[in-house]
C-alpha cells in the first residue's frame, strides 16, 4: 500500500465514520441495554443457572442417549436457555444488538456498493441478499 494524500484522507474519513456510528442513537441505545442487562441480579441469576445446567449436561452429553437422565438434562437446558432468553432485559439488549448490526452492516454495503457492485458483502442478514437462489446451491460450484 502507498502511503500518500489519499491514503490520510481515507483515515480521517473513517475516522469521522466512526464518530458517527458512536454518537448514533442504535449504539447508544445498544450501551444502554448493554449495561442494564448487565447490572440486573435477576439476570445475573438466570445466567448462573443456565451455566449450571449447562455444565451439568456437557458431563454427560459425550455418552448420548445411553446416559441416565440425558433426555431430562437436555430439557433443563434448553428451559433455562429459554428463560434467560425471554428476560425483559436480555430480549431489549438482543433487539438493540441486532439494531446496531443492522446499521454498521448497511454502512459495509454502502461502501462496497460505491466502489462496485460486484463486491459481495456478508452481512449474514437475508435482507442484503440480492443473488438467484433458484439453483438450490448446486450452480456455484
Amino acid at each position: 500500500m502507498i502511503i500518500n494524500d489519499a491514503f490520510f484522507q481515507l483515515e480521517d474519513q473513517n475516522q469521522l465514520l466512526i464518530q458517527e456510528i458512536l454518537a448514533s442513537q442504535s449504539y447508544k441505545n445498544y450501551l444502554l441495554k448493554r449495561t442494564e442487562m448487565n447490572t440486573s441480579p435477576e439476570v445475573a441469576k438466570l445466567k448462573k443457572a443456565f451455566q449450571k445446567e449447562k455444565d451439568k449436561f456437557e458431563q454427560i452429553a459425550s455418552y448420548g442417549e445411553y446416559a441416565p437422565d440425558y433426555r431430562q438434562l437436555q430439557r433443563s437446558v434448553r428451559l433455562s436457555k429459554r428463560a434467560l432468553d425471554l428476560n425483559e432485559k436480555v430480549a431489549a439488549f438482543r433487539l438493540a444488538e441486532t439494531d446496531l448490526q443492522q446499521l454498521l452492516d448497511e454502512v459495509g454495503q454502502r461502501i462496497a456498493q460505491t466502489i462496485s457492485a460486484e463486491i459481495k458483502v456478508d452481512a449474514g442478514n437475508p435482507f442484503f441478499e440480492t443473488g438467484n437462489h433458484s439453483c438450490k446451491g448446486n450452480c456455484h460450484g
